[in-house]
């Protein structure tokens, strides 16, 4: 009996780690990369130059309207551009769109080629400081 209350036991156990980490690697998205606010993002982009601001959109709206001091890099091309115009792969990261739709998939696109600072910053709509026109 001791045997199988033993057995028992080592599932139950097992059962519950197991749940323990899905729990956490479900609250923290699993994805690899971070959301942040954009009242987060300013405050550190004022005090920390070394963070790269990238704007996923088309280059017509990015002409259109950018965060100041972003840099261009389509979603569509992300995979082929990155490699070359953004090669420490442990520099921050802050990714934006229009929306925050494309962000998270050139996000998620980020973190597979093995970039380890990653932040979703959302959509350029929600960005409530300067934005460069034209």
């Amino acid at each position: 009996m001791t045997n199988i209350s033993g057995i028992i036991n080592n599932k139950v156990l097992g059962l519950i780690l197991l749940i323990i980490i899905f729990a956490f690697g479900c609250a923290s998205g699993g994805s690899g990369y971070e959301n942040i606010s954009a009242e987060e993002a300013k405050k550190q982009l004022d005090v920390d130059s070394e963070i790269i601001l990238l704007d996923v959109r088309t280059p017509a709206e990015h002409f259109e309207a950018n965060i100041p001091n972003s840099l261009l890099i389509p979603v569509d091309v992300i995979k082929q551009e990155a490699p070359e115009l953004l090669p420490d792969k442990d520099a921050t990261i802050f990714v934006y769109c229009r929306s925050g739709r494309r962000s998270v998939t050139a996000s998620l696109a980020l973190v597979e080629m093995g970039y380890t600072s990653v932040y979703n910053l959302g959509g350029i709509i929600d960005w409530p400081y300067e934005i460069q026109r034209g």
